[in-house]
C-alpha cells in the first residue's frame, strides 16, 4: 500500500506529525446498480496536523455517491446517506491501525 503524502517523510518525521495531531483517514462511497449496492472505502489519506480532513477528496467521494449511490433498492439510499454523513464528518479515522501497520509506536530511530 502506498500513501503518496508520506513517501518523502522519515519514520521520525511521521511519528512527530502524528504526535502533533496528524491523522490517517479513509473516505467511503456508494455505487448502486438497480438491485445491487456497493459501499467501498477509498485509499488511505494522510492529513497533516495543520490540515483539514475535509478536502477535494471528500467532495469527489460525496459526488460519486450522490450520482451513483442512491439507485439501488433498498440499500442504495441508506448507504448513500451514511457515506455522505461520514465523509462530511471527516471520514473514518484509521490512524491507530496505520500506526501499528507502519510500526510507528516503537522507540524513535
Amino acid at each position: 500500500m502506498t500513501i503518496p503524502e508520506i513517501q518523502h517523510m522519515s519514520p521520525a518525521q511521521l511519528r512527530s506529525e502524528l504526535q502533533q495531531g496528524a491523522k490517517f483517514v479513509v473516505y467511503q462511497y456508494c455505487i448502486s446498480v438497480v438491485v445491487m449496492s456497493f459501499k467501498r472505502s477509498s485509499r488511505v489519506y494522510f492529513i497533516p496536523a495543520q490540515g483539514t480532513r475535509r478536502s477535494r477528496s471528500v467532495a469527489a467521494y460525496c459526488a460519486l455517491s450522490l450520482v451513483l449511490g442512491w439507485w439501488g433498492f433498498p440499500w442504495g439510499p441508506i448507504w448513500t446517506f451514511s457515506t455522505l454523513v461520514g465523509n462530511l464528518n471527516g471520514g473514518v479515522d484509521v490512524t491507530a491501525e496505520m500506526s501499528a501497520a507502519l510500526a510507528l509506536h516503537g522507540p524513535s530511530a
